[in-house]
């Protein structure tokens, strides 16, 4: 009878672990998911009030010199954004509840003034800020606090863009490369879906976009596929090193964080002021959309790798994913075009590819296509990811990111992202 109760005993305690996570990622989901929804509406109104007015491009240098004081007055100047909060995945760094206020302030003014920059860097840092100080108000162990402060970043990252299987399995999957930490499987999925329940009752909306294809998966749509799935590789390898050279660009000549931020806007301005477009300011959503029904400037994607390099570099905040997409999106749908695939298509594949190129997340790529894009090309979306997966290298946007398994062969690495130099 010992191994009866013993069998009970087992069944006992997993429910338990399972309802006390349920309990515990659902009151996150729904306070970050308030947070996160009132931060959306904020960034919905400043882009709103950007594109009426087209003079607040030209406030970019005193937007930035208020954010630099912000964190100076915080005493928080020399945070590492959304690295930090990775990093404490794996090791014990300390996640103020600060950075919450900061990023959400911040990453408003950047949008406002016209900044190039997305919303989900300020998603992870808030969701993981807000996950983090809930693990503190439950008297969580260190490694609870870990589980749910991804459920944190499943949470915002779900409510801003409306992904709640790609948001669950991005907060698992960002952090190490080639493992998952499936202990915050049920945590992050409940936090998920939560999240974005309570952002679709208080009326955020989301992005779910259309892609035209009459193509039937075969050979030959398929190795083109295959062939502009490298080229995003590449470009995101691109991206992520221009990034990192810009970072050390400006920490190089301008060490005074007020004068580099200001330099950054001049320089912004001026390139706005040459180009004769705005269309590079801010999230470019509407330029995402374009891209999504086949129309798109040859050299968009360049342009916007530009503008986010400088505004990122800079000292503005906000995050470096929806510049992927903007990239990704414009590219594909001009190579895409060349390579004979309808341009519709190309720009899907190129949004996905280049998000699985940056991030290292090819589960997190194929969830975010079915989500974004439906089932209908989901063969084409899942040769992309696996292509640019293996492709982009060891190459991410996040610093503290380790490879902890090798991409092309069965062995153990254990090393951070690569560096320029």
């Amino acid at each position: 009878m010992g191994w009866i109760k013993a069998y009970v005993t087992k069944i006992y305690r997993n429910m338990g672990q399972y309802l006390r996570w349920l309990f515990f990622s659902g009151l996150t989901g729904a306070a970050v998911g308030l947070f996160a929804s009132l931060f959306s509406w904020c960034l919905n109104h400043a882009t709103a009030f950007r594109t009426q007015h087209h003079y607040m491009f030209l406030t970019l240098p005193l937007g930035g010199l208020l954010i630099v004081f912000l964190y100076k007055a915080f005493h928080y100047e020399n945070n590492g954004g959304t690295d930090s909060v990775i990093e404490s995945i794996h090791s014990e760094i300390i996640i103020p509840f600060r950075m919450a206020f900061l990023i959400f302030c911040s990453t408003i003014i950047t949008i406002l003034c016209g900044g190039s920059v997305g919303r989900e860097g300020a998603a992870l840092q808030i969701g993981g800020s807000m996950g983090k100080k809930l693990g503190d108000i439950f008297h969580f162990n260190e490694t609870d606090k870990k589980i749910i402060l991804m459920s944190g970043m499943a949470a915002a990252f779900s409510a801003l863009f409306g992904t709640p299987m790609a948001a669950a399995f991005f907060a698992m999957e960002v952090s190490s490369v080639g493992i998952m930490y499936y202990a915050a499987l049920v945590p992050s999925i409940c936090a998920a879906l939560v999240a974005n329940d309570v952002a679709k009752y208080i009326g955020v909306q989301t992005e779910n976009f259309h892609v035209m294809n009459d193509l039937e998966l075969s050979l030959v749509p398929g190795l083109k596929v295959v062939l502009l799935a490298a080229c995003c590789a590449m470009l995101s390898i691109l991206f992520c090193m221009m990034l990192q050279m810009g970072e050390i660009f400006f920490k190089k000549y301008f060490s005074n964080l007020y004068i580099r931020i200001c330099a950054g806007g001049i320089l912004l301005i001026l390139l706005t002021l040459l180009i004769g477009s705005q269309d590079y300011l801010g999230t470019g959503m509407p330029i995402i959309e374009q891209a999504l029904a086949g129309n798109a400037l040859p050299w968009a994607f360049l342009f916007k790798m530009i503008f986010t390099v400088i505004t990122i570099s800079a000292g503005y905040k906000g995050g470096e994913i929806v510049p992927s997409l903007f990239i990704g999106a414009t590219f594909g749908c001009t190579v895409g075009t060349l390579l004979g695939l309808p341009a519709s298509l190309g720009a899907a594949v190129g949004m996905i590819a280049v998000f699985c190129g940056v991030t290292n997340c090819p589960i997190t790529s194929v969830l975010i296509s079915f989500e974004l894009f439906g089932f209908d090309d989901a063969y084409y979306f899942l040769i992309a990811a696996a292509t640019s997966y293996m492709l982009s290298g060891y190459y991410s946007l996040y610093h503290s990111q380790t490879i902890v398994y090798s991409k092309f062969e069965n062995k153990y690495v254990n090393q951070h992202t690569s560096r320029p130099f």
